[in-house]
C-alpha cells in the first residue's frame, strides 16, 4: 500500500488532462464545477493525495483533444491553460469522445437474444472494414500534435498517458448487460486498439504510458456489485453508466500513483 508522500517546500505540482474516464461522471463527492461532472474522488484527485502533490484538475466529461486548445461548452477554459513551466507531472487520457467509443456501444443493445436483432459488430465492420479501427487509426496525428503541445507548454514536465481498462469480459455477459457475445468483443477490442495505440504514441513522444486493461480485468461490468469497477448500462453503484465507479477509481488511482512514484523520490 502506497503512503502519501509529505509535501516538499517547492510543490509538485500535477495537471491532469482528459475526459470523462479521468473527471468520474457522478461518482461520490461532485466538484463545484458540475459542467464537467467531475468528481473530488477521481484517479487523479486519488493519485495525488499518494503522492502528495499540488493537482490542478481539468479533465471534462464529454472531452475531445480539441478542447485542449478550445473552449468546452463554450466557457471553460481549454485545458492546455492549466499548463506551465512549473507543472511536474501531467496526465492524460483522451480519445474515447474522439472516436464515439461510448455511442458505438450504446449502439449494440439488443434487448432480444441473438439473432433476433442487428449485430453493431457486423454493421461496423460491413464490407470489409472496421469503423471504429479506421476512427483510431485517424485520430494518431491529432494525439501526437496534443502530446507535442503538452511537451512544449510543460517543458519540465513527466507526461503520462492513460488508458481505457476492460469493460466487457470476452463474450459479455447477455442477458445481464445486454450486448450479445460478438458484439460484447468487438467493443472491447476496439477500446483495447485504442488504449494499445494511445500507449505506442505516448513512446514515440517519450511519454509513460500506463495501461489500465489488466488491473480491471475481472472487473468489468459483469462482475458483481462489489468487484465492479466499471458500472453496466444499469450502474449498481453511483457513476454514470459504462464509466468508472468509485472502486475503480480508488484502483486506478492507486496504479497510476505507483507508476510515478520514481518522479518523487
Amino acid at each position: 500500500m502506497l503512503a502519501p508522500t509529505a509535501h516538499a517546500a517547492d510543490e509538485f505540482e500535477y495537471v491532469a488532462m482528459g475526459d470523462s474516464a479521468a473527471a468520474g461522471p457522478l461518482t461520490p463527492n461532485p466538484d463545484p464545477n458540475l459542467l464537467c461532472f467531475r468528481s473530488k474522488e477521481n484517479y487523479p484527485r486519488v493519485a495525488a493525495r499518494l503522492i502528495g502533490a499540488k493537482l490542478t484538475d481539468v479533465s471534462c466529461s464529454g472531452a475531445k483533444i480539441e478542447d485542449f486548445s478550445g473552449r468546452q461548452h463554450g466557457v471553460m477554459a481549454p485545458q492546455y491553460a492549466a499548463l506551465s513551466d512549473r507543472t511536474d507531472l501531467v496526465t492524460v487520457t483522451i480519445g474515447g469522445n474522439d472516436v464515439s467509443l461510448v455511442r458505438a456501444a450504446v449502439s449494440c443493445v439488443n434487448l432480444l437474444p441473438d439473432p433476433l436483432g442487428t449485430s453493431c459488430a457486423d454493421e461496423f465492420t460491413a464490407g470489409g472494414g472496421d469503423e471504429l479501427a479506421e476512427r483510431i487509426d485517424a485520430l494518431v496525428p491529432r494525439f501526437d500534435d496534443a502530446l507535442a503541445q503538452i511537451r512544449h507548454r510543460a517543458p519540465n514536465a513527466e507526461i503520462v498517458v492513460v488508458g481505457y481498462g476492460t469493460y466487457l469480459r470476452p463474450g459479455g455477459c447477455y442477458p445481464k448487460e445486454l450486448v450479445w457475445a460478438r458484439d460484447a468483443d468487438y467493443i472491447q477490442s476496439s477500446v483495447d486498439k485504442l488504449s494499445a495505440m494511445l500507449g505506442e504514441r505516448a513512446a514515440a513522444h517519450g511519454a509513460q504510458f500506463v495501461d489500465l486493461g489488466p488491473v480491471s480485468e475481472g472487473h468489468d461490468v459483469c462482475a458483481a456489485p462489489a468487484e465492479k469497477y466499471y458500472e453496466g448500462l444499469v450502474p449498481t453503484s453511483v457513476a454514470a453508466p459504462l464509466h468508472p465507479n468509485a472502486k475503480g477509481m480508488q484502483v486506478f488511482g492507486r496504479t497510476v500513483a505507483a507508476a510515478v512514484q520514481h518522479i518523487r523520490s
